[in-house]
């Protein structure tokens, strides 16, 4: 029997910071990791309180969305996860939160531009705005799905929230500090009625360019993880 646990407990501790930060709020949101060397992840349970969460509660499915450990039932946005990791293979964690200022932007269709390096170097040239679609539903999946092969980091969904990735779940859980600071920043910007100032487009690029290379770096590493685990199954 494999070991999940590990990825497991990850996902209980980073939902707890979440919530002592306030990024994670009653029940909503959700958190998942890629399982190293399968095609299956880790998701939390739907509905259920983050602050009562034991790892025994995460729930493991296959990218058929067959459930592979767990009792629970798993989040209803566990299909646009399974999407999101089919889609692209730099992603190994994945964080959806109903954050406060992103989620105000989100109202107002405002896609954030690139304000700041570090926006740029760890989220992509911009923070877009994924159209709306219902909670749970597959055209919520399907927009998502879309969406992401732009190769951001960070994206707003419509009258929704965030969606945040990472190459490992501390950098998902920076990747959302960076995404509500920047947040901020505009949403005070827009509120000054002035012109609100972007990074050259030189330094928005090679930023960009070594956020991607990173990507590719990591890509390659899920790939042969998983060719390795593949090997080994078949002897």
């Amino acid at each position: 029997m494999e070991d999940f646990m590990p990825v497991k407990e990850t996902i209980v501790s980073t939902c707890r910071t979440l919530v002592e930060k306030g990024y994670l709020m009653a029940t909503g949101g959700n958190v998942s990791m890629r399982i190293p060397g399968r095609q299956a992840f880790a998701v939390t349970p739907s509905n259920f309180d983050y602050l009562k969460m034991t790892p025994d509660d995460v729930c493991v499915l296959d990218f058929n969305l067959q459930i592979l450990e767990g009792m629970l039932k798993p989040s209803v946005e566990a299909a646009m996860h399974c999407a999101i990791y089919e889609t692209r293979g730099d992603v190994n964690a994945i964080i959806h939160t109903h954050q406060v200022y992103t989620s105000a932007l989100t109202l107002i269709k405002a896609p954030i531009p690139a304000l700041f390096d570090e926006q740029v170097r760890f989220l992509g040239r911009s923070v877009d705005i994924i159209p709306y679609a219902p909670s749970g539903t597959g055209f919520l999946k399907n927009q998502v799905a879309k969406s992401v092969k732009n190769h951001h980091n960070a994206y707003m969904m419509q009258n929704h929230g965030a969606l945040v990735f990472g190459s490992d779940m501390d950098r998902a859980l920076d990747n959302v500090e960076v995404l509500e600071k920047c947040a901020l920043a505009y949403l005070l910007s827009l509120c000054s009625e002035r012109d609100v100032t972007k990074i050259p487009l030189a330094v928005r690029e090679i930023a960009f360019s070594k956020l991607r290379s990173d990507q590719k770096k990591i890509e390659k590493r899920v790939t042969e993880l998983l060719k390795n685990s593949e090997k080994s199954e078949d002897k």
